[in-house]
C-alpha cells in the first residue's frame, strides 16, 4: 500500500470489507484512518470499500472525517443501501466541518441488485459510479466463473446500463489472474467495447494495462476538451452555472473530463499545452 501511489491508480481502495477477517475488523479501521491521514496518495483517489450494513455505516465514523474521497459500499440491493450511507456520511460530514464531498460507489454483488441497478445508480446525487463484482454474483445465482463470461453478461449489461441512464460511471469487474497480462488486456477491450469506463485492479502490476485499454478516442478527447474549456470560461466570467449545449456541467463532469485529458497527454495523444489550440495524434 506504501507504494502503490507510484504506479499512478486513478484511485487507492483501503479496504474494510472481504480482505480483513472478521476478528480484525477494529484494528483495521485504525490502520485505515491512519493511513487516510498519514500516507501520501499523490495524485491517486482516496478510496474506501466499508463493510454491508450496519457494520459499514460504524465504518464512517473512522473514515468520513479523515479525508476519504470515495466510499465503495459493497453487496448493495436497494436504493435504501445507499441512502443509509449518504444519510450518515452527510452527518459526519457536517460534525467535522468538511466542505469538500464524499462520493458513492455502490457495488451490485447479487441477483436482486442487478436487477435494481437502475435505482441503485440513481440513488443519490452523490453516487458517482456503479460497480460490479462477479464472484459473489456468481455464487449467488448459483453459476460458476468461465472465461466466455456468458454466465454473468445480462448481470453486467444491467450494471452497464443502470449506470449510463443514470448518467454516471459504470466500471467492470477486477480481473483475477494477476499473472495472466494478456487475458486482462483482452478483459480490458471487452469492457470498454460494451462501454464500461474503468475497470479494478488486485494488484498494481496491472494498473499500466488497465490504463492502456482505456485510453481514450479522438471524439471522447474533443468532447472533455469542450468540457473544460466551458467550465473555465465559466468560472472566468463568474457565471455560477455552467452548461454545455442542452447540458449542465457539474465537477464530478468537469473531474471526469480532467482524467480524460490527463489519460491522453499521458500517453502521447494530446499535447501538454492543449489550451493553446494544437492537437494531438494517434
Amino acid at each position: 500500500m506504501f507504494n502503490a501511489a507510484l504506479h499512478r491508480p486513478d484511485g487507492l481502495i483501503l479496504d474494510l470489507e472481504d480482505s480483513v477477517a472478521p476478528a480484525e475488523k477494529d484494528a483495521a479501521r485504525v490502520l485505515v484512518r491512519n493511513a487516510l491521514v498519514h500516507l501520501d496518495f499523490a495524485d491517486s483517489e482516496r478510496m474506501v470499500r466499508i463493510n454491508q450494513g450496519e457494520r459499514g455505516l460504524e465504518d464512517l465514523d473512522w473514515v468520513v472525517p479523515h479525508g476519504v474521497q470515495t466510499l465503495l459500499i459493497p453487496k448493495v440491493e436497494s436504493p435504501e443501501d445507499v441512502l443509509a450511507v449518504a444519510r450518515r456520511t452527510a452527518e459526519l460530514l457536517r460534525e467535522a466541518g468538511r466542505v469538500d464531498p464524499v462520493w458513492l460507489m455502490p457495488i451490485v454483488e447479487s441477483a436482486k441488485g442487478a436487477w435494481f441497478a437502475y435505482d441503485i445508480a440513481s440513488a443519490h446525487d452523490s453516487v458517482v459510479a456503479l460497480a460490479i463484482g462477479l464472484e459473489d454474483y456468481t455464487a449467488d445465482i448459483g453459476a460458476q466463473r468461465t472465461k466466455t463470461g456468458s454466465e454473468s453478461f445480462w448481470a453486467r449489461a444491467q450494471v452497464l446500463n443502470g449506470a449510463r441512464a443514470a448518467g454516471i460511471q459504470p466500471i467492470d469487474t477486477v480481473f483475477s489472474d494477476v499473472a495472466d497480462e494478456e487475458g486482462l488486456a483482452a478483459a480490458v477491450a471487452e469492457a470498454k467495447a460494451l462501454g464500461f469506463e474503468g475497470k479494478g485492479c488486485i494488484h498494481p502490476r496491472q494498473i499500466a494495462v488497465v490504463h492502456r485499454g482505456f485510453v481514450p478516442g479522438e471524439e471522447e478527447i474533443a468532447k472533455a476538451k469542450r468540457i473544460v474549456t466551458a467550465y473555465e470560461d465559466a468560472e472566468r466570467r463568474g457565471l455560477g452555472v455552467v452548461s454545455l449545449g442542452s447540458k449542465m456541467i457539474d465537477p464530478p463532469v468537469v473531474k471526469r473530463a480532467l482524467r480524460t485529458i490527463e489519460l491522453a497527454v499521458n500517453e502521447g495523444l494530446l499535447p501538454a499545452d492543449w489550451r493553446g489550440g494544437a492537437s494531438g495524434s494517434h
